[in-house]
């Protein structure tokens, strides 16, 4: 013999052979939500953030290599002493459509990443002086292999 499991939709309780199981007990009442007012109030809650988002200019992070890139110039400036050209910079990143706003620490709204990895390589770049000071001229100077004009 076979017994039958369903949902009896009208209780909300299972059923075994079309017997309905006792409800929560007398006096109790149980509160059944439509199903469609969750999804409804989430779609319209979903709507008014996303308009807000979309009004307020919220955008994606910039890629982390852009970060790396911005924390590397901070920290040769830093430690080696050179000043930064802001035009070859700038120029620099808007290949990752990023501003110097939005990398320049502690202000910018992803400053603080910049500020922890600027700390970092500072750090590493302090090590060996000499060295990573040459290495950044290569890359970065008046005549950079990667990005020329951006460490005068």
């Amino acid at each position: 013999m076979a017994v039958l499991l369903a949902l009896a939709p009208w209780t909300g309780c299972a059923t075994f052979a079309g017997v309905p199981k006792p409800g929560p007990g007398p006096g109790v009442s149980v509160r059944r939500i439509h199903p469609m007012r969750p999804t409804l109030l989430l779609a319209l809650a979903a709507a008014s953030t996303c308009g807000q988002a979309a009004a307020q200019g919220i955008r994606n992070a910039p890629p982390p290599r852009a970060l790396e890139t911005a924390a590397y110039v901070f920290a040769a400036a830093n430690v080696c002493g050179y000043r930064i050209g802001t035009a070859p910079f700038e120029a620099l990143l808007g290949r990752y459509q990023v501003t110097i706003e939005d990398v320049r620490p502690p202000r910018g709204p992803f400053g603080a990443k910049v500020q922890t990895i600027f700390t970092l390589m500072s750090n590493q770049m302090m090590q060996n002086r000499d060295f990573a000071c040459r290495a950044v001229a290569g890359e970065y100077g008046p005549e950079g292999s990667v990005a020329p004009g951006i460490l005068l």
